[in-house]
């Protein structure tokens, strides 16, 4: 596959095959590409916190800790089987600096393309209950919690789709599940994207 295909692939997953399980090295080689990749005035300011065993006490407090879909108002998230494997918190470490620019959204795209490359799938998670999880994970004050990666085999089919322009602007971007359970995803078309002056 080339670098597209990778990007094509590395979708928002919601369910997966909750008993395959991702290996330590694994889920360090997914720090170690967001380790490696650029950051704002290379102050690194980002640690990451892995839980390996998504079945543990910690596992399913992080669960419960996640809002799953905004647009599919009916579904409560994975049922118990389709749970993800594994989770890395994402963290501010504001005793680097107080400000992470740029640094998350780079990092997260490193870890879930090695994660696709790997042969998994990951969902990114900006709605935590973040007073909780913070409590749950004993975490000192000058750890922010910024991002949940759910992590897992893929147990769903995702496809990409033309933003139908017959909807309004708001509803053409919502993602949406047919009854077969496929999860369609819009995307404005590369034309819709480049202005040219």
């Amino acid at each position: 596959m080339n670098m597209l295909d990778y990007i094509r692939k590395n979708r928002s997953c919601r369910r997966f095959v909750q008993d395959v399980k991702i290996g330590a090295r694994e889920l360090e080689s997914m720090i170690e590409a967001a380790r490696l990749s650029p950051s704002a005035a290379n102050r690194q300011p980002l640690k990451y916190i892995l839980c390996g065993d998504a079945d543990s006490a910690k596992g399913r407090e992080i669960f419960e800790c996640l809002a799953w879909a905004a647009y599919l108002k009916d579904w409560p998230g994975p049922a118990e089987g389709e749970r993800p494997a594994a989770y890395v918190i994402m963290l501010h470490d504001k005793t680097i600096h107080q400000n992470v620019l740029c640094d998350p959204g780079i990092a997260l795209q490193s870890i879930l393309l090695q994660a696709v490359y790997l042969g998994y799938a990951g969902c990114i998670f900006a709605s935590v209950n973040r007073p909780r999880l913070q409590q749950t994970l004993s975490l000192p004050e000058n750890y922010e919690i910024l991002y949940v990666v759910a992590l897992g085999k893929p147990a769903e089919t995702i496809v990409l789709e033309k933003i139908n322009p017959d909807l309004t602007a708001g509803d053409s971007i919502k993602y949406w599940r047919d009854a077969q359970g496929v999860h369609h995803v819009p995307k404005r078309s590369l034309e819709d994207l480049i202005i040219n002056l």
